[in-house]
């Protein structure tokens, strides 16, 4: 029961997780922010995405018809770390770093391998970003006086996601699932105008966004063994969750420094968030080697929002465009199931990539893609059912041309994977 005494806890106060950052992407500025996701610390070593993969160790909240595989009750807790590289045009670079909690997943199999359930917490999208603009101002025409100043662009916050549900294999072969989810956080932006002389005040004009919203995912998930060989299986997947409206609540506030009054009342609004659709391909063979291959599309062109956010505003163009999302890659164990295994041998080594067109569109001259390569690693422990995934991820996004950034990213992730069994009837002997 220990695991139930530490899911409670990390439930129950996944604010205290704050995340601890210097600044994170400029790009991250626009829309709703950068688009977050997590669907277990299998998949983040193998591209991150594939609707199809399903396994006894992990849940796959990509697609909730995974949750039909549980055979242990299961807690994944998962942190990452992050180190960023902007760079320009003009080779002006700077290095950032920032820490967070990942996600945390809940699951417990109402029936072994037949029907599931799953609760997960995990980021939707985080805001990050800090722009300094200097600039000089004429003090004093007649005899040409200047001082200078300096507008400080920041941004901060985020959306966190609940997904609650179940997954139930209706035949050995298909499996469907379906999750409730809520979106909802705090996105804070603003502009501090610091000069170089007394005769100028310090201004701080800045706003705060809540928002939440509801919506829905349904997934499916098809397998079947022995297609070329007499331990392989084949399984192909998707899901979809459903387009949903977000409702926002703004306030905007002006003052020196940290000191600051509201200058109106709330500013109320919605976002309408477009579907966002999910498939796979996966392949197990021997007990040993798997390879996935999954995508996703989201109609980011069709959104739209009575209340202005960085990149749109209520009455013009869109300025948003449809994401693309391809991933790919192979996990190999040595030992495959042999529990008696060298232990170097019961490691799943994983390897994969993915490339991922933004819904972002900063500027018609730069279509913004983002490429990674993903390294990980499944750790056994001296306990049967845990252990600890390691994963690492190196990429680029953007480009250092005209006004624009590229940045560099090397990301750590660690997840404890703990699975116990459940209220286990005692067979008499």
């Amino acid at each position: 029961m220990r695991l139930l005494f530490l899911f409670l806890l990390l439930w129950i106060t996944p604010t205290a997780f704050a995340q601890s950052t210097d600044a994170g992407s400029l790009y991250s500025r626009f829309g709703v922010g950068e688009l977050q996701s997590f669907s277990s610390s299998q998949l983040q070593g193998l591209g991150g995405e594939s609707a199809a993969l399903w396994s006894f160790n992990y849940p796959n909240f990509e697609n909730p018809g995974s949750l039909g595989f549980q055979a242990l009750t299961r807690l994944n807790v998962n942190a990452r770390m992050q180190r960023l590289w902007i760079s320009d045009a003009n080779e002006t670079s700077s290095s950032l770093r920032s820490g967070s909690l990942g996600s945390v997943q809940f699951t417990f199999p109402f029936r072994t391998n037949k029907w599931g359930f799953g609760a997960s917490f995990s980021p939707y999208s985080r805001v990050s970003y800090r722009v300094r603009t200097p600039g000089e101002l004429v003090t004093d025409p007649i005899n040409g006086e200047t001082s200078t100043y300096t507008i400080n662009y920041e941004g901060s916050g985020g959306l966190q996601k609940i997904a609650v549900g179940t997954g139930y294999r209706v035949t050995p072969r298909l499996s469907l699932g379906l999750t409730a989810d809520l979106i909802f956080g705090i996105i804070e932006e603003g502009r501090r105008t610091t000069f170089g002389t007394q005769s100028f005040t310090e201004t701080n004009l800045a706003t705060s966004t809540q928002y939440r919203g509801a919506s829905a995912t349904v997934g499916a998930l098809y397998t079947h063994s022995r297609i070329f060989r007499e331990a392989d299986n084949i399984s192909v997947g998707a899901s979809i969750s459903l387009p949903f409206t977000m409702d926002g609540e703004r306030a905007l506030t002006l003052g020196e420094s940290l000191d600051r009054d509201t200058l109106q009342s709330q500013i109320t609004g919605d976002l309408e968030i477009p579907m966002s659709l999910r498939f796979g391909l996966a392949y197990k063979t021997d007990n040993r080697w798997t390879a996935v291959v999954g995508g996703r599309y989201e109609p980011w062109s069709q959104f739209d929002a009575s209340l202005s956010i960085p990149g749109y505003s209520p009455g013009s163009l869109n300025q948003f465009q449809d994401r693309f999302r391809l991933s790919g890659g192979i996990e190999f164990i040595p030992g495959g199931r042999d529990i008696s295994a060298p232990f170097f041998q019961r490691i799943a080594y994983r390897l994969g990539g993915y490339v991922d067109q933004s819904y972002i569109s900063p500027s018609e001259q730069l279509d913004l893609k983002t490429s990674a390569l993903t390294v990980g690693m499944g750790i056994p422990t001296l306990f049967a059912g845990t252990h600890l995934d390691i994963n690492f991820e190196v990429g680029s996004r953007g480009s250092a041309e005209g006004s624009f950034v590229r940045d560099r990213f090397l990301g750590f992730s660690a997840t404890l994977n703990i699975g116990e069994r459940w209220f286990t009837r005692r067979k008499l002997r």
